[in-house]
């Protein structure tokens, strides 16, 4: 966003210097990226007199000049074809940077004939891209006058970086506004008041796209003269680097840059019939006013008559409805256009212009009758002409939000305190209504479209009181030690890895998406959460298990000769679309043999089985503090798993893990030949420790020795191990320190469909030593406990 100083100080009263303005604007968060000092640059270049031009003796097209120039007279060889005896132009002297070329200009020889400096062009002084002839200028002007001073171009430019939010200050009135609220000084008032037209207008509005324009005014003007812009106008367009056109479009470009209102002006005699406001189709032409044609696309806004599509509401006009030197009547357009779909429309169609850059931002609505009273005035003023009374159609978008704002939270969010009165100040300075004492009722104002919470506010309060202002805080702890800023999942995940490696395993980064097929195998479902732009066909819906591409690394090994792998991963999986459906799992899988061969051990090499899946999960359960080796049993398992070697550790209904011999099935689909065991230990689900602190208990040794009992017991076949091995520990919880199963027996001797289960229990005797009546008591209760819970019987 570019504007010069004086055009600023039309909305700004202000002493503040240059220096300060530049400083005020960057603190408040307008950027500064640019300033350039345009007195300085073409200081060297002024106004000279062409005493005598006569043509050159070696060349027909050159022409040898005498100049008086400030400095005295000098010859000068031209080859313009308007340079003439009389004429008074602008001179460049020897060692001046040409401005549109960047040359600097020395002494030269043309055919022999000294040349001591240049009358320049507009294109040389970077004015337009005109090099036909050189500049002239007003003969009564003295020799010697600035070259800036004729042009308007002795104002100090300003360029700003404007962040997208910041629509109101696209246009200078804006940033006056933001500079009169920082106070640099007061935003002066501006002419807002209607003008009384005259019968009314010959054409109508109608607006069958609501959607894409909720509201679009109009105001029929005849009898203008669409000469060129006074002086005043063309100077402050060029000043920022507009090329004057005529009147009414240059009144447009500079309600654009003045006020960020963008507006059209149509020749009213070339439009057929009314104004339509519609959806385009696709396909329709549009010869559009900068010098391109283009086939709209479907769905955009059409400012359109019966003649067809004649401009791409709130992007560009058209050529033929354009405005020309013979244009008498018009029609004026102030509309506003819904920010999605311009921002949609000029994307898809790849346009670029500056009524588009301030509509996909967000104009003022409330500003759009507005907008209309004053490019009639100034139509007036300029053109002349008698203007109707306004149409219009459609009305003001519901923009109004009221915000509550506790002054107390700039604070909170800010870190120092501003007084309740001065945020008021400022927010009302800015354009806010502020009602109530604390907390406040605030509106923001019709321009800022961006304002919709509390952190907005603060925003706005903490950037007019200055950055700057915000104390300093030492980032230094207060103790020798830090507090740990891990969570604790992280802290879950990070003492998984580390068992998991301990135990022998790799940890592996795979995809955290996969293929469509892969994922039902398990357990996706049509409510999982699919990907609309996946990187590959073959990866479109996030994984349900890590546990697919863990199995797929183990057969990418397998094939190349390492069939005994350890694999593991933490990371996400997604398990459906909702905001609960993703879930952070530490998994791992075994494949081949559960360890290398050994000549000491014939057994070294055996398989993996659903044991070692088991104890993996319990080992990665216990380092997160969870009571692994308690954790009830059951056969829950997805059915991913092999149904009868497979299982889940639970407390309660809260599974903390599963684990078990992956189906053949999935294996063999999968291309993956030797069984793989797996499991999947779910980080969030383990509850967290309830006591404090990280000291651990002091080890107690009990005074008397333990001794063992061995027990037999025949029970059914689908009596499970673990429901024996605890019906025998609630015997006597305090005296019984560990119970196990050590062998299953069944053939001659049991019957068909029971099985015998030894087992080993562990009995710690705590103040005495036990006689053989209360050892042969603890037995019998042992005894009753596992008939009781699990209808064995003792074997005799």
């Amino acid at each position: 966003m570019k504007f010069t100083l004086s055009w600023l100080q039309r909305h700004l009263d202000t002493k503040a210097s240059l220096e300060e303005i530049c400083n005020k604007l960057t603190a408040i968060g307008l950027e500064v990226e640019g300033l350039e000092d345009r007195a300085k640059i073409y200081e060297p270049f002024t106004v000279a007199h062409v005493e005598k031009a006569e043509k050159h003796p070696d060349a027909d097209k050159l022409k040898v000049c005498t100049v008086k120039t400030k400095d005295g007279t000098l010859q000068v060889v031209c080859g313009a074809p308007n340079a003439r005896t009389g004429m008074k132009g602008i001179f460049a002297p020897e060692g001046s940077v040409i401005p549109g070329s960047g040359d600097v200009l020395k002494k030269g020889v043309i055919r022999g004939i000294e040349s001591c400096g240049m009358l320049v062009s507009e294109s040389e002084m970077g004015l337009s891209d005109d090099h036909d002839g050189i500049i002239e200028v007003d003969e009564k002007l003295e020799i010697g006058t600035p070259f800036a001073d004729i042009y308007g171009l002795g104002d100090p430019l300003i360029d700003i970086a404007l962040t997208p939010n910041r629509a109101d200050c696209a246009g200078v009135r804006g940033i006056a506004r933001d500079l009169a609220a920082a106070g640099l000084g007061t935003l002066k008032d501006q002419d807002k008041s209607a003008i009384k037209g005259k019968g009314k207008s010959s054409i109508s509005v109608k607006i069958d796209d609501t959607d894409g324009c909720p509201l679009f005014i109009g105001r029929y003007i005849k009898g203008v003269k669409n000469g060129p812009s006074p002086d005043w106008l063309q100077q402050m367009l060029t000043s920022i680097g507009l090329r004057p056109i005529s009147a009414l479009v240059d009144i447009t470009n500079l309600m654009n840059i003045d006020q960020c209102r963008p507006l059209h002006v149509f020749d009213a005699d070339k439009l057929k019939g009314n104004i339509v406001v519609r959806e385009t189709k696709k396909g329709e032409n549009l010869e559009a006013l900068n010098d391109k044609s283009y086939e709209s696309i479907e769905g955009a806004v059409g400012i359109c008559d019966d003649s067809g599509l004649l401009a791409l509401g709130g992007i560009v006009g058209g050529v033929p409805t354009g405005c020309t030197e013979g244009t008498t009547n018009v029609f004026v357009e102030a509309a506003y256009f819904n920010p999605m779909r311009i921002a949609r429309t000029g994307r898809d169609m790849q346009i670029e212009s500056d009524a588009r850059y301030r509509f996909e931002r967000g104009v003022d609505p409330e500003f759009t009758a507005t907008g209309m009273e004053m490019a009639t005035r100034l139509i007036l003023e300029i053109c002349g002409g008698e203007a109707s009374e306004v149409v219009s159609a459609g009305a003001i978008p519901d923009w109004k939000r009221k915000i509550e704002h506790d002054p107390a939270y700039v604070e909170k969010l800010a870190g120092f305190n501003v007084p309740a009165n001065k945020q008021s100040k400022i927010l009302t300075a800015l354009g806010f209504e502020v009602s109530g004492k604390g907390p406040f009722k605030i509106t923001p104002p019709p321009w800022r479209g961006d304002v919709h919470g509390k952190p907005d506010i603060v925003e706005e309060i903490v950037r007019m009181v200055g950055f700057e202002n915000i104390p300093a805080v030492s980032v230094r702890s207060e103790s020798a030690v830090t507090a740990s800023a891990e969570t604790p999942l992280l802290n879950q995940s990070r003492k998984a890895r580390s068992a998991m490696a301990a135990r022998g395993f790799d940890e592996c980064v795979t995809w955290s998406f996969m293929g469509k097929d892969l994922a039902g195998e398990f357990g996706s479902n049509d409510n999982a959460l699919t990907l609309s732009n996946p990187i590959s066909s073959e990866l479109d819906q996030m994984r349900p298990s890590i546990l697919p591409n863990l199995i797929e690394a183990a057969g990418r090994n397998a094939d190349r000769g390492f069939g005994d792998v350890a694999l593991c991963e933490v990371g996400p999986v997604f398990q459906s679309v909702k905001p609960d459906g993703q879930q952070f799992v530490a998994a791992g899988l075994r494949a081949g043999g559960n360890a290398p061969r050994h000549w000491a051990d014939e057994k070294s090499n055996r398989g993996i089985d659903a044991f070692d899946a088991k104890a993996d999960a319990i080992a990665v359960l216990e380092s997160c503090g969870a009571p692994g080796a308690n954790a009830q049993v059951a056969r829950e398992a997805p059915d991913y798993y092999h149904p009868g070697r497979s299982g889940t550790l639970k407390l309660g209904k809260n599974i903390l893990a599963q684990f078990g011999e992956i189906h053949p099935a999935i294996l063999e689909d999968m291309g993956v030949k030797s069984p793989v065991v797996g499991f999947e230990v779910f980080l969030q689900n383990i509850p967290q420790s309830k006591k404090k602190g990280t000291a651990k208990k002091l080890l107690a040794l009990a005074p008397l020795q333990p001794l063992s009992r061995d027990f037999a017991f025949l029970v059914d076949d689908n009596v499970s191990a673990e429901d024996i091995v605890r019906a025998a520990k609630s015997a006597d919880k305090n005296m019984i320190g560990n119970a196990y199963v050590f062998d299953i027996y069944t053939g001659k001797g049991v019957d068909d469909g029971k099985k015998s289960v030894a087992l080993n229990v562990t009995i710690q005797p705590k103040d005495k030593t036990l006689t053989d009546e209360e050892l042969e008591a603890l037995s019998k209760e042992i005894t009753t406990n596992v008939t009781m819970k699990t209808g064995g019987t003792l074997r005799s």
